[in-house]
């Protein structure tokens, strides 16, 4: 454990791992201790119970799965198992023949039966790994039901002994015998459950259902309920036998109690009886009509504090001490960072810098459409090369022109690949598990298959496959822009990337001419808006670069760790979600308020300077009306300054393109990881599923096949009606042996015989009758029995 947490740390974690030494130490210790709770003692309980708080504790500060191995939820679920199975064994280990032993039995069994019920609906759902086959859902509500059977058996013997009513003690034994009953049911579903188990709890069942109903025979006996009273106590008798038929999965004790059970359940059926048929002659109900016995539940499953709120037990007043790893940064404090750095990234890189450049692109856009600035620098410079000209060259040979542009293309397209092929296996697995859901509707039928499909089931991962679908197809329709963008002005671009030579080669030169005044006049005005172009792109451009270093010194991390603090001071019993820190983000992204109004001041600026270019280069071409000297050499001009320009934006829409499919890498990933986990969890569902159904087809099945076999009896039993005349019809040959007779008990009443008043099946005549017989007459004053 310490092992895998010490490199954990060290790999995810601003903090170092030896910061942590002590705790690393601490939990090792704490974990052998638990693990060598091996006997039935008290003192297990604390080193079990310690160790599962610390455990749930460290579950906030790493990720669940941060044990190679198996994950912290696999080791909560064991170690919360093994105290489940130690309160049982101190419950049987208690001396029960006493009320003090009784009381405390019952404890340890409430207690343990909540500790699997803890675990079933609070810690395997978590694991997001398949449990094992003893702690799978039918195992472990078996095992809690067996618990509170046992509990609710230490209530019915505290009854017993204290010598309380019978209706009470009834109604105490029916919940036992419902409770032994459920174990079995559940039992009976698990890979895990011994066959022995099996029929040790349906031999409890039966034996609590006589008890109850010898219970309850003798409240109708107070209550002179005589007919009822024999109807429950043939039902007993019914159970006992049906009991004893698992004796040889039973103990000598348990033998023990049903036989004696049974003597005295067949002592009073045989008085019962008896005195209801010569005094009270009352109806005896059939076991259909008998009313159900009224259930007294005294048994609960109940979560110890120290595992239902374990950081409730540590701390400077908790039990167990102050909490491991307290200083290490909580998991979810690394989530909440993440998710404001993406935030801010969103908001100062997409929301404010991509929307000034697509202002300045617009800017730009204007500015070839008006030829500028080719026109100008022709007029001005006939000859040779502009300054501007050559800058804008030198900047692009620098960068290694197109190779750079074919480079960074290529490595987009590598992570394009990249990320279709992440968001091709999660959609992969959605289809899947689809296809399998689908394969079980289609087996088992709507009907009984009735879990929710699982577009329904998750509609959310649906939903964010489509979106990532979008995003994707979005993607493909800008990388064909772009790659029609590097087409287009690819051989400009290549003169760009040139010499000199080959500048002053592709740039023809006018023949050089006086300006008249109102032309100057005109390059002039022009020539300083042209300036003011500039000076604004060289603005926007510090701002960009300032906002970049504001968002980049912008750290949250010692406020995300301060609220962490005063959320885990304020609700200790609370685990740290990113949600819970919502406001602090909100707040946080205020300081951005002014970096947006700036964006709206940037636009109404360049409203007004694009007015202004318009008109003086209206002035400017009225000014050279007539003037074509210069037009070949103003068309070169602008096209390699626009080339210029296209390479910028080819540059800017690739880095945006490869921070989109970085950031899109997170994204799919995630999903991927979603779609494993809902499969998972879908096969999971389905394989429990699919054991109910198999279960339930299978007693369907039983129950149909008797009920065939009945009516294939029915259709072979001769009918009662006369042969037609002529030829006798021949036998049948038996397939089979024909039953043996049936021997007659003594006092059994043979049809033959008639019907005898006052004398026995075995006697003579009628001297040796019933007493009311005399001389072979019958005596009214005796009432009427029937041998």
């Amino acid at each position: 454990m310490a092992t895998a947490i010490k490199q954990y740390i060290s790999d995810k974690y601003d903090q170092h791992p030896d910061m942590f030494a002590r705790d690393l130490e601490a939990i090792d210790k704490l974990r052998v201790d638990a693990v060598n709770v091996l006997e039935a003692h008290v003192s297990g309980i604390k080193k079990l119970t310690a160790y599962a708080a610390q455990l749930v504790f460290i579950g906030g500060k790493f990720p669940i799965d941060v044990v190679s191995e198996d994950n912290l939820r696999f080791e909560l679920a064991n170690i919360l198992y093994n105290l489940a199975a130690l309160y049982s064994q101190l419950a049987i280990s208690l001396n029960r023949s006493t009320s003090e032993g009784l009381k405390s039995a019952c404890n340890y069994f409430c207690l343990a039966a909540g500790v699997l019920g803890h675990i079933r609906t609070e810690v395997i759902p978590d694991m997001r790994t398949l449990p094992p086959d003893d702690m799978d859902t039918m195992t472990l509500e078996s095992l809690q039901q067996l618990m509170l059977a046992q509990a609710q058996e230490c209530f019915w013997s505290k009854a017993v002994k204290d010598n309380m009513k019978d209706g009470l003690i009834a109604k105490l034994a029916a919940k036992v015998s419902d409770l032994y009953d459920q174990a079995t049911e559940f039992g009976t579903k698990s890979d895990s459950i011994s066959t022995e188990w099996i029929h040790h709890m349906t031999a409890k069942h039966h034996h609590f259902a006589a008890a109850a109903q010898y219970r309850a025979s003798r409240e109708c006996l107070e209550k002179q309920k005589y007919g009822e009273e024999v109807a429950r106590l043939r039902d007993s008798l019914t159970c006992v036998n049906e009991a004893l038929k698992e004796s040889r999965w039973i103990n000598k004790i348990v033998q023990g109690d049903l036989n004696g059970l049974r003597s005295r359940v067949s002592e009073d059926l045989k008085r019962a009886e008896k005195d209801n048929d010569v005094i009270y002659l009352m109806t005896v109900p059939p076991k259909s009509e008998l009313k159900t016995l009224d259930r007294a539940g005294m048994a609960v499953a109940r979560v110890p504090q120290e595992v239902s709120e374990p950081t409730s037990t540590l701390g400077d007043h908790g039990v167990f001490g102050q909490p491991l790893f307290a200083k290490l940064v909580p998991y979810a404090v690394h989530i909440a960072a993440s998710i404001y750095e993406e935030r801010k990234n969103r908001l100062v890189n997409s929301s404010i810098i991509d929307e000034l450049e697509k202002s300045t692109n617009k800017l730009r856009e204007l500015l070839q459409s008006l030829n500028l600035p080719g026109s100008l620098q022709a007029l001005e410079k006939p000859l040779g090369l502009p300054p501007t000209l050559v800058a804008h060259a030198e900047e692009i040979r620098q960068q290694e022109g197109l190779h750079r542009l074919r480079r960074t293309m290529h490595e987009t397209s590598k992570l394009k690949a990249s990320d279709e092929a992440v968001y091709k296996e999660g959609t992969d697995i959605l289809q899947s598990e689809a296809t399998e859901d689908d394969r079980a509707r289609l087996k088992h039928g709507t009907e009984r298959w009735t879990r929710l499909p699982s577009k329904q089931a998750a509609e959310g991962l649906y939903k964010q496959s489509t979106e990532i679908d979008g995003y994707l197809k979005s993607a493909r329709s800008s990388d064909e822009l772009v790659q029609t963008k590097l087409k287009d002005h690819e051989s400009v671009l290549q003169i760009l990337c040139g010499t000199e030579r080959d500048l002053e080669e592709y740039v023809p030169s006018s023949r050089r001419a006086q300006m008249p005044p109102n032309v100057q006049r005109a390059a002039t005005a022009l020539r300083a808006v042209l300036g003011d172009v500039s000076r604004l792109e060289s603005r926007r451009t510090r701002k960009a670069e300032s906002l970049r270093e504001k968002a980049k010194r912008d750290d949250i991390n010692t406020v995300i760790l301060s609220e962490a603090a005063r959320l885990e001071r304020d609700y200790p019993m609370q685990k740290i979600e990113p949600a819970q820190f919502e406001n602090l983000f909100e707040a946080r992204l205020e300081r951005y308020d002014s970096d947006r109004q700036m964006l709206l001041d940037e636009d109404n600026a360049q409203a007004e300077l694009s007015s202004q270019i318009q008109e003086a280069n209206r002035d400017f071409l009225l000014a050279r009306k007539g003037d074509t000297s210069t037009k070949e050499r103003e068309q070169a001009l602008q096209r390699l300054e626009n080339a210029y320009f296209k390479y910028k934006e080819i540059i800017s829409n690739l880095n945006t393109g490869r921070k989109f499919y970085n950031d899109l890498a997170k994204i799919v990933g995630r999903f991927r990881d979603d779609c494993k986990s809902f499969a998972w969890e879908r096969r999971v569902e389905a394989g429990q599923w699919e054991a109910e159904l198999s279960s339930g087809m299978g007693a369907l099945n039983l129950q149909q096949t008797k009920q065939l076999q009945e009516q294939k009896q029915r259709e072979k039993a001769p009918y009662d009606t006369k042969a037609p005349a002529g030829e006798p019809l021949t036998a049948p040959t038996p397939t089979r042996a024909p039953p043996p007779p049936q021997q007659l008990q003594p006092g059994m009443w043979n049809p033959e015989m008639g019907i005898k008043f006052g004398a026995s099946a075995n006697g003579v005549n009628g001297n040796t009758g019933q007493e009311g017989v005399k001389g072979g007459q019958w005596d009214a004053t005796k009432g009427l029995k029937f041998s």
